[in-house]
């Protein structure tokens, strides 16, 4: 009975809940192989992509005939942070099977630069957003709906950047850990 007690799970009913430290397992797991899904941030090039993708977003939906200016500069800055958001935050793990699983409790974001904060990648992974907030939001000239909509965007991508938010998951959108019972 203990066994069968044991093995089974249950859901965590907060909605907010920090993702325990990893084990030692995990660090030596993660210590064994070099993490190429993270690493990356830091090649050449990989920083002129983000300003590639919203000029190429920008001009995608400037040559929509109907779309004003202003919406394009909002579905530009909105697709942005979309990506950007599923890309560093909502997935977690490695896509690509060669460490084992040593990162499956990680999000992107807290696999760059082994979970440091304050590098020069993560600086500019985080400037891009509010520089784009501020592009978007001067062409929209300061149109409160656009505002709204475009800092309600920004925050998303943002607050989770941030170094409180470091290992911090919201049950809604990512589902609650399985936690044993004690």
């Amino acid at each position: 009975m203990s066994a069968n007690k044991a093995g089974r799970r249950r859901r965590s009913s907060s909605l907010v809940y920090t993702e325990p430290p990893e084990s030692l397992e995990h660090i030596s797991d993660q210590a064994a192989l070099p993490n190429l899904n993270a690493n990356w941030v830091n090649a050449k090039g990989a920083w002129v992509i983000h300003i590639v993708l919203i000029m190429t977003l920008k001009i995608l939906f400037d040559i929509i005939p109907g779309i004003s200016q202003e919406t394009s500069w909002t579905l530009t800055n909105i697709s942005y942070m979309f990506g950007s958001y599923l890309m560093f935050h909502w997935v977690r793990g490695v896509p690509f099977d060669f460490n084992a699983g040593a990162y499956d409790n990680l999000n992107m974001w807290e696999q760059i630069d082994n979970g440091d904060q304050y590098t020069p990648a993560k600086k500019f992974l985080l400037s891009v957003p509010v520089g784009l907030f501020l592009v978007s939001t001067h062409y929209t000239h300061y149109d409160l709906t656009f505002f709204i909509i475009n800092i309600l965007a920004t925050l998303a991508v943002v607050i989770p950047k941030l170094p409180a938010s470091h290992r911090l998951r919201v049950a809604l959108f990512s589902g609650a850990p399985d936690i044993p019972e004690s």
